[in-house]
């Protein structure tokens, strides 16, 4: 039996306020270097709801997953546009890895354990399966799309999850 699930915090950035990325800035201390808009939003996103669930980080045996309907799909178009005239520019195809979103993760949350990401259409099948690989310390769980060029359909979602007593829910 699936046990429930309390919710310590959740962020529902869609779209992320005007100035998001000042204020990540400042709240990093200062603004992220070669990250794209994608590992931002993530980063934006994970730091919100750690701030709402009343942590400065995770504990070592939380697990972080990440998901979204399209990943790193701008920074990889451009990437593959430059490569018209040989190789992508390094800092182009860097953001055009998801392992980039996972490593600044990492540093900018203090945090090191399980983290991994995955492109998916299905977020309840994403929540069950972070549920059942979740031990005592839970997991903090976010999807983050990127959207179009001009910033519709961004989205920096983000749940805060500890094993408990209430009934089990799902994602919107």
């Amino acid at each position: 039996m699936t046990p429930g699930w309390t919710v310590h915090a959740h962020v529902h950035l869609a779209p992320p306020p005007a100035g998001w990325r000042d204020d990540l800035a400042r709240r990093l201390g200062q603004r992220p270097r070669r990250l794209g808009t994608w590992a931002e939003l993530a980063l934006h996103g994970a730091r919100q709801c750690l701030d709402a669930a009343g942590e400065t980080t995770l504990p070592a045996d939380a697990l972080l997953r990440v998901a979204s309907h399209r990943g790193t799909d701008s920074a990889t178009r451009t990437a593959v546009g430059q490569c018209a005239g040989g190789l992508p520019m390094p800092f182009t195809f860097l953001q055009s890895q998801p392992s980039q979103m996972l490593a600044a993760l990492s540093q900018h949350l203090g945090w090191r354990g399980d983290a991994r990401f995955v492109v998916a259409q299905d977020p309840a099948a994403v929540l069950h399966l972070a549920q059942l690989e979740a031990g005592p310390a839970g997991l903090l769980l976010g999807w983050v799309d990127e959207g179009e060029a001009d910033g519709t359909g961004q989205r920096s979602e983000w749940w805060r999850l500890i094993p408990g007593e209430n009934p089990a829910w799902n994602l919107r």
